[in-house]
């Protein structure tokens, strides 16, 4: 996916955020993220803009407090909102070589791919069931979490990742409009390919549907489950994104 598509995709979502957040009352808990008032799910999403921005531009700084996110007035957040999400844009647009990741060095696009998937998951959070995001959207975001889950790395981010780690389990991840996923839980971690051969589990449903079951925004019932639903309720239940 280009850096334009990227762009124009982090600005719309980021849009939709806003627009979803509008009018709330910023002290509800968020029902998807139950540990989080409406005020610090906006403040988070602006606050990762910004940090990713300053990333790319200066180097790596710790990970920051969503608490310790002021997104000010909620008459505001949408200028706020947008803002932040401009400069990632362009902090992505004038950068001249590799910068950090959380796996070496790489492209700055993976900052803008990594937040606009980290925006449409919490615009889900927003919305609840007024959500939508394109085809082509929803399967890199579901292409990005495995990307994410697999590397090696991220079981030293995200400690939960490594209870996903077996003894050659198979999962499959079915979309009505798009070729599937295929994963297998190694000893080593996770494995994934695109297809969709046989497996112990599968579900199958919508792009969005699906997106929004493996990220935990929405029940496993609501899309289809074969097989083994012990080993996609545990799968679920350490992958938190």
């Amino acid at each position: 996916m280009d850096t334009t598509r990227l762009a124009d995709a982090l600005h719309h979502h980021t849009d939709a955020l806003a627009k979803a957040a509008a009018g709330a009352d910023p002290d509800a808990r968020v029902p998807t993220c139950p540990d989080w008032p409406l005020r610090v799910l906006v403040g988070h999403v602006g606050q990762a803009h910004r940090w990713s921005a300053s990333i790319v531009r200066s180097g790596p700084s710790p990970v920051p407090d969503p608490f310790d996110a002021d997104p000010g007035d909620p008459a505001g957040w949408s200028g706020w909102l947008h803002a932040g999400a401009a400069d990632l844009v362009d902090a992505v647009s004038t950068s001249d070589g590799p910068v950090w990741t959380f796996f070496g060095p790489g492209p700055a696009t993976f900052w803008l791919r990594r937040m606009l998937n980290d925006t449409i998951v919490h615009h889900a959070d927003a919305a609840g069931r007024e959500f939508s995001v394109s085809p082509d959207l929803a399967e890199d975001a579901i292409t990005d979490w495995l990307e994410l889950l697999a590397h090696p790395v991220t079981q030293t981010l995200k400690p939960d990742v490594a209870e996903l780690r077996g003894t050659g389990q198979t999962l499959r991840i079915v979309p009505d409009d798009a070729e599937g996923w295929h994963l297998t839980r190694t000893p080593d971690g996770i494995e994934w390919t695109r297809g969709t051969a046989s497996a112990d589990a599968t579900l199958a449903g919508p792009l969005t549907d699906l997106l929004l079951v493996f990220t935990r925004r929405r029940p496993a019932d609501d899309v289809t489950i074969t097989g083994d639903r012990g080993l996609i309720d545990h799968w679920l239940a350490h992958s938190a994104a």
